[in-house]
């Protein structure tokens, strides 16, 4: 504290040239608090349990099965159109009936997520279970601007 007892008796109070910084630490220690509260609550986080994944990256075969979904919501397996009705039988014929061959799954990017999950329900039905979904893989910032 920068108090002092007066000695003199007189109207004129002396100058204290010593700062005060009580009020800057009760300042700083609200703000301090507000930020400890604020910032958890500020942080978007969902609570998801993911899987951890070690498997390398698995080869492609030979002859990959490629379904299409256009942005026409039109099915292609391969190069060719299909029905949705007659979807079970062509895949199985392009499959030689293996339930076990993995189908490569992609679609457009203005194909709404629940014709994507009617399509994928679609090769559930038929057995297919092993499907993966193919997209672009996207050039980081830090190359894309290599001079």
């Amino acid at each position: 504290m920068a108090g002092r007892i007066r000695e003199n008796i007189g109207d004129d109070l002396e100058e204290s040239h010593e700062i005060n910084v009580t009020p800057f630490i009760d300042v700083m220690l609200v703000l301090l608090i507000i930020f400890m509260v604020a910032a958890p609550l500020a942080t978007v986080d969902i609570n998801v349990d993911l899987p951890a994944s070690t498997a390398s990256v698995a080869p492609r075969p030979d002859k990959p099965v490629y379904l299409t979904v256009k942005k026409d919501l039109t099915i292609s397996l391969g190069n060719e159109a299909l029905p949705r009705e007659g979807f079970g039988n062509a895949l199985s014929a392009l499959t030689d009936n293996n339930r076990e061959t993995r189908i490569f799954l992609r679609a457009d990017k203005a194909v709404p997520y629940g014709e994507l999950m009617e399509v994928m329900n679609l090769l559930r039905t038929a057995g297919y279970l092993k499907v993966a979904l193919v997209g672009i893989e996207a050039v980081p910032a830090a190359e894309a601007v290599s001079p």
